[in-house]
C-alpha cells in the first residue's frame, strides 16, 4: 500500500476492463486518479465507488480540444502518472472485414484514430504538463497484437504496433530532453475485459469457447485486467525509476512459444 502515495495519474478509457482495474490499483495505492472516457455514465459509477481519490473527466482522446481541457482541469496539480489506455478493436459495431485486402479506409482510420492518434495527444501533452517538475510517468497499453501479425485485424495490429515504437521514441525524445520522463509499453493478450464479449456469448457453449480461445496459451487461462494493473502500478511507482522504453508482454506465455498439454500429478 502507498506505492504512489502523492502522485496524480490520469487514465484514459478508464470506465472498464483493463483501464478500470489500473485505476482502482492507482486509488489503492494511494494516487489521485482521473478516471477519463467518453462513456460518461460507466466513468462516472467507476468514480463514485473509487471514493474522494478519484475524478470523472470525459475525455475523447482522438480529439485535440478534450487534451488540453484535461490538462487545464488539472489545474495547479502536477501529472505525474498518464497511462494511455483507451482503444477500440474496430469490431465494435459489428462484424466487418479488417483484414488487408478488404478493409475500408474509413475503417482503418477510425482504429487509428483512437488507438494511436490518441497515445500520440496523450504524450503530446503529458510530456508538457510533466515537464516543470521534470519527471513523471507515461504508461501506453499496446498488445500482443502489436509485436505479431494479426491478418484478420489489420487496423488494430497496425495501430498497437506504432504505440510500441511511438512509446520509445518519447522515451528517448524526454532522456535527450534531459527529462526523467520515463515512458513504457504494456502488451496484454487474452485477458478476460468485456472487449472479448461478442466471441464468447451467453449461451451454453461459453466455457468451450473460452477454452478454445486459450487453447495455444501456456497457461492455458485468461488474464485478468488486476494482472495488467499490477505491472502499471510497478511501471508508475518510484520503484521504476530506471526503467524506459521498455515494452511487457503479459500473455500467459504466448509469445514464447508452444508449450506440451500441462501433465496431471502422478
Amino acid at each position: 500500500m502507498g506505492r504512489l502515495k502523492g502522485k496524480t495519474a490520469l487514465i484514459t478509457g478508464a470506465a472498464r476492463g483493463i483501464g478500470a482495474a489500473i485505476a482502482e490499483a492507482f486509488v489503492n495505492e494511494g494516487a489521485l486518479v482521473w478516471v477519463t472516457d467518453i462513456d460518461v455514465p460507466s466513468g462516472q459509477n467507476l468514480s463514485g465507488t473509487l471514493g474522494d481519490a478519484a475524478r470523472f473527466l470525459k475525455l475523447d482522446v482522438r480529439v485535440e480540444s478534450d487534451w488540453q481541457a484535461a490538462m487545464a482541469a488539472l489545474d495547479s496539480a502536477r501529472l505525474d502518472v498518464l497511462v494511455n489506455n483507451a482503444g477500440i478493436t474496430g469490431f465494435e459495431s459489428g462484424a466487418v472485414a479488417h483484414d488487408p485486402e478488404h478493409a475500408s479506409l474509413v475503417d482503418w482510420r477510425a482504429v487509428h484514430a483512437t488507438n494511436l492518434d490518441g497515445v500520440f495527444l496523450g504524450c503530446k501533452y503529458a510530456i508538457s504538463a510533466m515537464r516543470p517538475a521534470r519527471q513523471g510517468a507515461i504508461i501506453n497499453i499496446s498488445s500482443r497484437s502489436g509485436l505479431v501479425g494479426i491478418p484478420g485485424a489489420a487496423a488494430y495490429a497496425s495501430s498497437k504496433a506504432a504505440v510500441r515504437n511511438h512509446s520509445k521514441s518519447v522515451a528517448l525524445y524526454c532522456a535527450e530532453q534531459g527529462l526523467a520522463i520515463r515512458c513504457n509499453s504494456i502488451h496484454p493478450a487474452a485477458v478476460l475485459t468485456p472487449m472479448w464479449e461478442p466471441m464468447l456469448g451467453d449461451g451454453p457453449d461459453r466455457a468451450e469457447r473460452m477454452a478454445a480461445l486459450v487453447a495455444d496459451t501456456p497457461l492455458q487461462r485468461f488474464g485478468q485486467p488486476e494482472e495488467v494493473a499490477a505491472i502499471a502500478v510497478l511501471l508508475a511507482s518510484d520503484e521504476a525509476t530506471y526503467i524506459t522504453g521498455a515494452e511487457f508482454s503479459i500473455d500467459g506465455g504466448l509469445l514464447a512459444g508452444s508449450a506440451a498439454s500441462p501433465k496431471s500429478d502422478q
